[in-house]
């Protein structure tokens, strides 16, 4: 299942990396994506698992960059 997000307030390049590479470890997840420039991640996930992983994916973006605002599209 595809899920996209807008990451308001996002402003470091170096930091979208890390989230994209952190929350693409996470259990369930196939591929993530996060694009600094779009402001957008998009993650493809195991549907079953798709609270657990939002709930991770979202602590893992609060703690590298605490103003960034997580909205589905």
């Amino acid at each position: 299942m595809k899920k996209t997000f807008k990451l308001e307030e996002l402003d470091c390049a170096n930091c979208a990396a890390k989230m994209e590479n952190k929350i693409a470890l996470l259990d369930g997840v196939n591929e993530c994506r996060v694009s600094f420039m779009t402001g957008k991640m998009t993650m493809e996930i195991e549907q079953e698992k798709e609270s657990e992983i939002l709930k991770q994916a979202k602590k893992i973006i609060h703690k590298l960059e605490p103003e960034v605002i997580v909205t589905e599209l």
